[in-house]
């Protein structure tokens, strides 16, 4: 079985056939999720809350990324494998294609992750210059969270709003070939969808995205912290992991998730 692509991904958006993105950070959940016939398995930063158990992701180090990153390409086939560039490790363009040739060559991740706006252009352009696939991160940035004062809902106003559609444009032109918007307004998510190219993938962003994402553990129920409004525990409707995986996949391909109750 071939490995899905940014190509399989482009075509599923051209074809208006929803992206199935979960975070892993392990080759058991990464099995699971490859069972469940997921598209993307992304190696989030989240692992520095959910499986190190600290506040913010802003502890994970690159030898933590390498290190989970590694253990889900063991056991995944399908699915094409998206690793977080951690907080710090891209703050220059030299230094984002130093840390990012790392997560690819020694974890073996097919694409890596940045969050930020206009300030990342021209890093992405020396990253995918040099034949680095690249995700962008827009709305909420966990790694900002200290800026930010905390996780909330993001672009609200319309002069925000405009910002991010013009910033998400810059990333697209720069050669970014993936978006994940995370807790924005649905309307402003649809829009972004709609302007780019590439595909979108929302969390916390609506049902008219491309794709959408969640946290491996909020998907199961076993998050420490509360789970998100936008998240859904598909454990409970469930006998097991791997069909709580399976479901949450089956909702996000049939838009039955996220629903109203799930957006902003």
């Amino acid at each position: 079985m071939n490995r899905n692509t940014i190509k399989t991904l482009q075509h599923k958006k051209e074809t208006q056939h929803p992206i199935v993105v979960l975070t892993c950070y392990d080759a058991s959940f990464a099995w699971l999720a490859e069972q469940a016939g997921v598209d993307v398995l992304l190696v989030g930063d989240s692992l520095g809350m959910v499986v190190q158990g600290h506040e913010t992701t802003v502890p994970v180090t690159l030898d933590d990324m390498v290190y989970h990153t590694v253990n889900v390409v063991r056991k995944s086939r399908q699915a094409l494998v998206i690793a977080d560039m951690p907080f710090m490790s891209y703050a220059t363009p030299e230094q984002a294609v130093r840390h990012a040739a790392r997560l690819m060559q020694a974890g073996g991740a097919q694409m890596v992750k940045l969050e930020g706006g206009a300030v990342l252009v021209p890093t992405v352009q020396h990253l995918t210059g040099r034949g680095i696939p690249v995700c962008a991160h827009l709305g909420l940035l966990p790694q900002s969270i200290h800026q930010l004062g905390g996780y909330q809902v993001q672009a609200r106003a319309a002069a925000a709003a405009e910002q991010l559609l013009h910033e998400a444009q810059q990333l697209q032109a720069a050669g970014a070939q993936l978006l994940v918007l995370e807790c924005v307004p649905q309307a402003l998510a649809a829009q972004v969808s709609c302007t780019l190219d590439i595909p979108v993938i929302g969390i916390g962003a609506g049902p008219d995205t491309d794709g959408q994402v969640l946290v491996l553990y909020d998907v199961i129920g076993i998050s420490v912290n509360t789970i998100p409004r936008f998240a859904h525990n598909f454990l409970v409707e469930t006998d097991s992991v791997a069909e709580a995986i399976a479901a949450y996949a089956s909702a996000v391909r049939e838009r039955r998730f996220p629903t109203a109750q799930h957006a902003f």
